[in-house]
């Protein structure tokens, strides 16, 4: 038998360490620091990437941010070298950013010509916009190149449009008050400006700046703001026919500008009348716009029943200026097979007889055109040629 101490006695147990046991351990917290170092790594080399990303973004920035700078301050160039031209010198015109600085070093320049390139400038700032409209709209007669520098210097068309947009909401219902009236009118009369210009009419065109005025046009309203602004809308659009260009009347015709005028040559003032007339002439002495007219009865019949409704009012208040535009209107509609036939039937009777003999007794030319009307419309008329009318 064992000794009892050596069995019940207090000795601390000690077992045999297991070495493969021992091993094992060991070498998994040794695979375990390995992967914890590996993706603190990892997760170091995925901050120095999003950091070396970040900067690259920087550059990239900082690069696009000089490439604007170099384009602005080459249009600056640009814009300076193009009002030197106009000025007639090199060094006479300022920039627009230093239109208000002192005169040093632009003595060629006369103090007429500092003040229109600063109210240019002043068009950029709505705090400084109504007085440099005003101002400016007093001079498109005077200085000869305004509409050049109107359409070419930078920010000025927009701000000339932002003028015109920012009236839509007062149309509908009736808003409109006298100086908002007044203060759009005279952005309209700068764009009649850049559209009575040989060189900016055509980017007028295609810029589609017209089709901003036809809300003003489509107006019903009768009082003093909402008519004058109708007549300075046309006005803008009568400068744009005045040169008898075909690529306007073109552009015209894709357009709702004939029912616009139509119904403004019934409805509207007197001077109104004469503009919208002015362009259905215009529109209708071109072939294209002839055609136009007289390819469908619908045409045909609007703008005959409109100038018959014209020549009706006239009879009740004669005015000489508005007759000569119907008498030309008719004229030329004559000219067309389909509406001579037509006109044989509906020209209206005061035209026949010598209800305007009166008002036509000064107006030579205007009876010609008369005369050569009821020619026309004679059944023993002979086709008309394409040298036009005699005696005309």
């Amino acid at each position: 038998m064992m000794p009892a101490q050596h069995v019940y006695g207090h000795h601390q147990f000690n077992p045999p360490a297991d070495s493969a046991w021992m091993h094992q351990q060991s070498n998994q917290h040794h695979h375990a620091q390995q992967a914890a170092a590996a993706a603190a790594s990892a997760v170091q080399q995925q901050q120095q990437q999003q950091q070396q990303q970040q900067q690259q973004q920087q550059q990239q920035q900082q690069q696009q941010q000089q490439q604007q700078q170099q384009q602005q301050q080459q249009q600056q160039q640009q814009q300076q070298q193009h009002y030197n031209r106009l000025a007639g010198g090199h060094s006479a015109v300022p920039s627009i950013g230093n239109a208000h600085a002192p005169d040093g070093g632009h003595d060629n320049i006369s103090e007429d010509n500092r003040r229109t390139m600063a109210y240019i400038a002043d068009l950029l700032n709505e705090s400084t916009r109504e007085a440099a409209l005003l101002e400016l709209s007093k001079k498109r007669e005077q200085v000869p190149e305004l509409a050049l520098i109107l359409w070419h210097s930078f920010g000025v068309m927009t701000s000339l449009l932002q003028e015109i947009i920012s009236v839509y909401t007062l149309l509908n219902p009736s808003q409109l008050t006298a100086a908002a009236s007044n203060r759009v009118c005279n952005a309209l009369a700068l764009l009649q400006c850049v559209a009575s210009h040989n060189d900016t009419r055509t980017l007028f065109l295609n810029a589609h700046i017209p089709l901003f005025l036809y809300p003003f046009l489509n107006t019903t309203s009768k009082s003093r703001p909402f008519e004058y602004l109708r007549l300075t809308s046309l006005g803008v659009i009568g400068a744009l026919v005045k040169n008898d260009s075909s690529e306007v009347i073109n552009f015209l015709l894709t357009t709702e500008i004939i029912p616009l005028c139509l119904r403004i040559m019934e409805t509207g003032s007197e001077l109104s009348k004469t503009v919208a007339i002015f362009i259905v002439q215009k529109i209708l002495l071109d072939d294209n716009g002839l055609n136009y007219i007289c390819a469908t009865y619908e045409r045909f019949y609007a703008v005959g029943t409109v100038l018959s409704n014209m020549v009706a009012q006239l009879v009740e208040q004669q005015t000489a200026r508005l007759l000569k535009h119907v008498v030309r209107c008719f004229l030329r509609l004559s000219d067309n097979a389909r509406a001579r036939e037509a006109l044989r039937q509906c020209l209206p009777e005061p035209l026949r007889d010598a209800t305007f003999s009166s008002v036509l007794r000064d107006d030579a030319a205007t009876k010609r055109c008369l005369a050569q009307l009821l020619i026309n419309l004679s059944d023993n008329v002979v086709e008309p040629t394409q040298g036009g009318h005699p005696g005309l």
